[in-house]
């Protein structure tokens, strides 16, 4: 997995406690080893964990390690970004792009 520095890894068995359980808004990225945009998207998320830190967690999660929760959320394209806010999905997005449209389509959920 393109492993973003200083983004945490969920998985099927963490994902309730991380992510569902987070007081604070969760940016989950769908992602996998075979995908050029996910790679694209490491350094990104490494500056927005880094920059948002205090109000927004970001975390990974390889959908050919973690089917369980990639089938429950219907995951279909890699990159994915789904925000949970209070243990429910408020926004979903497909594909790569800047970290400046990133956190624009993220505000409203923070």
């Amino acid at each position: 997995m393109s492993k973003a520095a200083g983004v945490a890894e969920v998985t099927d068995a963490d994902f309730a406690a991380e992510v569902i359980g987070s007081e604070l808004p969760v940016l989950v990225e769908f992602t996998a080893d075979w995908c050029p945009p996910c790679r694209q998207m490491a350094p990104v998320l490494s500056a927005l964990a880094a920059q948002e830190g205090e109000r927004l967690k970001v975390v990974q999660l390889d959908v050919d390690h973690n089917p369980e929760i990639t089938r429950a959320y219907k995951v279909l394209s890699m990159p994915t970004f789904i925000v949970f806010r209070d243990g429910e999905p408020v926004r979903s997005m497909v594909g790569a792009r800047p970290k400046r449209r990133l956190l624009e389509e993220i505000a409203d959920a923070l």
